[in-house]
């Protein structure tokens, strides 16, 4: 049951998405703010990425646009994908995939997952033309997917426990966020590609469809979403549509 004094709204976004203000269990309100909060991290990773480009070379500032990424999430993302993987690709029963999500120990699936999304998200954007829109839009799209995964699909566990039950409750803040995020998101892609004017709506198109594979994929496996697939599943977003940005446009 979520505690009544959780922060919700714009603050236990924050708080549940980066780092900032400490640690702690946010509202199904805070649903709602998950757009703007992606929107500022991907504003503040794209800055990065275009700034440093003035004084490093492209392979130098992809790895400290990755690392900072890291940084400003926490490792939250990349930590639920590597769990999720665990669970939900080897060939396990469903109470046995949900309790090797939730143990701290990472198996070869999570360590096989997580290192080829940090070597694509390298080598897309050593391959892209800074863009501060791409990541807008991107890391918009992302927390918008998983506002709307947490509103949209039933929760997996049983047993009701788990970091993700704090969003249960209420449907309308999931689509709140959609309302918010994907405006911003498309717009965002739509200028994002100096190249090609379809490249980035492209990009994000092929993003959401590997977040929904994610899903989709929990759903047949484990019933539904838990905090692990719903940060997997923005990650999987973020990570596809950086490999179809960085193609040749």
């Amino acid at each position: 049951m979520t505690d009544a004094r959780a922060p919700g709204g714009a603050r236990g976004a924050v708080a549940f998405l980066t780092p900032i203000g400490g640690a702690s269990v946010p509202s199904p309100r805070s649903l709602a703010w998950f757009p703007a909060v992606g929107a500022g991290i991907g504003a503040a990773l794209g800055g990065a990425w275009w700034g440093l480009s003035k004084f490093w070379p492209a392979a130098v500032v992809a790895a400290v646009v990755v690392g900072l990424d890291l940084v400003v999430t926490g490792m939250l993302h990349v930590d639920a994908l590597v769990d999720a993987a665990d669970g939900l690709l080897p060939h396990l029963a469903r109470e046995r995939r949900l309790a090797v999500m939730r143990e701290p120990a990472v198996g070869a699936f999570g360590i096989a997952a997580g290192g080829i999304v940090l070597i694509a998200r390298w080598a897309a954007l050593f391959a892209t033309r800074p863009s501060v829109l791409l990541l807008v839009a991107l890391w918009t799209a992302s927390r918008t997917a998983m506002a709307v995964a947490a509103t949209a699909v039933p929760y997996a566990r049983a047993d009701g426990e788990g970091l993700a039950t704090a969003f249960l409750g209420s449907r309308r803040p999931g689509w709140a966020a959609s309302a918010l995020g994907v405006p911003v998101a498309v717009v965002a892609a739509v200028f994002a590609h100096r190249g090609s004017p379809a490249a980035g709506p492209v990009a994000l198109l092929c993003g959401a469809v590997a977040a929904f594979c994610v899903v989709r994929l929990a759903v047949r496996r484990v019933g539904g979403f838990t905090g692990d697939v719903l940060g997997a599943s923005g990650v999987a977003l973020e990570t596809v549509g950086l490999l179809v940005a960085a193609g040749r446009w």
